[in-house]
């Protein structure tokens, strides 16, 4: 009896488990790089774009890898995780001319447009001044929240965090 019950005990902590990671939420934060960047009227074009943006997801979940830009596209340009239903703050990282490094907080309100290797944004400064040229350039995009499995879309949310413009 002893060991059926630990039996059955073992076999719960199997089913429940892979519940407990299929619920699990993946923040992905992207980061893409640029050689270059001009700024003029609210949009910022990055030009000579790496053909890849990588993703990385903070804790509890712990995952890491790159995305073709097209793949990167489809996530954020539809459904209720896209720039436009729920735009990301986006911190822009510049090396100037002078070597100086500025850095750049702003909203995306929409997807980016993407043409060659050049990747456009509407933007809205947050802090900081953009300047009206400027790179190399890394920018960092705030967290859009995915589950886990791969095919899922199911339950995604993103955190309500650090999404105040300020005028």
């Amino acid at each position: 009896m002893k060991q059926l019950i630990i039996a059955l005990g073992f076999l719960g902590l199997i089913v429940v488990l892979p519940a407990q990671a299929e619920d699990e939420e993946c923040e992905m934060l992207f980061v893409e790089q640029a050689k270059s960047m001009a700024f003029s009227a609210g949009v910022m074009t990055l030009m000579e774009v790496n053909p890849t943006i990588i993703f990385f997801c903070d804790r509890p979940v712990r995952i890491a890898g790159h995305m073709t830009l097209d793949a990167f596209m489809r996530l954020v340009s539809e459904g209720e995780n896209s720039f436009k239903e729920n735009p990301p703050n986006a911190a822009l990282s510049i090396f100037g001319k002078d070597g100086d490094v500025a850095l750049v907080v702003m909203v995306l309100p929409k997807a980016p447009k993407i043409d060659g290797t050049t990747m456009s944004f509407e933007i809205q400064v947050l802090e900081g001044t953009m300047p009206k040229i400027g790179g190399p350039i890394a920018l960092f995009i705030d967290p859009i929240g995915r589950p886990i499995s791969p095919t899922s879309r199911a339950g995604v949310h993103r955190r309500h965090r650090r999404r105040a413009v300020r005028d």
